[in-house]
């Protein structure tokens, strides 16, 4: 079967107070949630869906076997949202986005709703794994827009599609397989990195043949670097051969991990 090696790394930046990113990794999954910046409590709406979809698993030791429980997983966590809205008016307009990875020892399965990113470098080839549901997405695919003027567009932050806690939300959720072969690396990752740090430096820090963890910490810490104005945060996993279902081990990075329901207080 396979399984996932993993490294992960989130930090607030040089220019943000705090940190609205959310990470998760183990050995059979791995998943990033970016609050939607400029929302009430976006650092809350990345921790509370990391948290749940992170809670729900560990009922299945992580294995998800079908794209209808894959959809089920982001309905729960999309619904603790609408709770959490309830709960407390002041969080009303809480969103965020989810881009993660799940294998089930023999196919890996991409959910992606927002601009954060899955990346796939096999044989020393990078390729995007998900499309951007972003409006300057929209505008390149339509030709209004070349991929250059995307990135100093103004309105480039603005993401088409997130969870908001609506019912809804999870119709536009995309699902997608992957056939994963040893060797592979994954990246997860937050805009934060992909708007200023440029896709080739990217693909040179994962051909590396370090370990994941020192992959995820040279990639922050060069965006840090190029004076990334955000949250910058990644996970880094490696498909690797096992034996027998591996050790869960689950890691938490960014709000989910000052959040103690990640400590198992759920």
């Amino acid at each position: 079967m396979f399984a996932f090696t993993t490294g992960l790394r989130s930090t607030s930046g040089e220019y943000r107070d705090d940190n609205q990113d959310s990470l998760y990794a183990s050995a059979l999954s791995a998943f990033v949630a970016d609050g939607v910046g400029g929302h009430a409590g976006g650092d809350v709406a990345s921790s509370a869906v990391t948290i749940r979809i992170a809670a729900t698993l560990d009922a299945t030791h992580g294995l998800v076997r079908s794209d209808d429980r894959l959809r089920e997983l982001v309905a729960i966590a999309n619904a603790e949202l609408a709770t959490r809205s309830r709960r407390d008016p002041a969080l009303a307009g809480l969103a965020t986005t989810f881009t993660g990875i799940f294998s089930d020892g023999a196919v890996i399965r991409i959910a992606h709703l927002g601009d954060s990113r899955a990346y796939r470098l096999r044989a020393g080839e990078l390729t995007q794994m998900t499309r951007d549901d972003s409006l300057v997405q929209e505008l390149v695919e339509s030709g209004r827009l070349t991929s250059e003027q995307a990135k100093v567009h103004p309105y480039r932050s603005v993401v088409m599609e997130v969870l908001t806690g609506d019912p809804e939300d999870g119709r536009a959720l995309h699902l997608a397989t992957d056939a994963p072969q040893v060797g592979d690396r994954w990246l997860l990752t937050s805009d934060g990195l992909t708007d200023y740090v440029p896709l080739e430096l990217v693909r040179e820090c994962l051909g590396s043949d370090a370990h994941p963890q020192d992959v995820a910490d040279l990639l922050v810490e060069t965006a840090v670097a190029l004076q990334a104005h955000d949250n910058i945060s990644v996970v880094v996993a490696d498909v690797m051969e096992a034996e027998a279902e591996p050790p869960y081990l689950p890691a938490f990075a960014g709000a989910a991990a000052l959040d103690p329901a990640s400590a198992g207080e759920l």
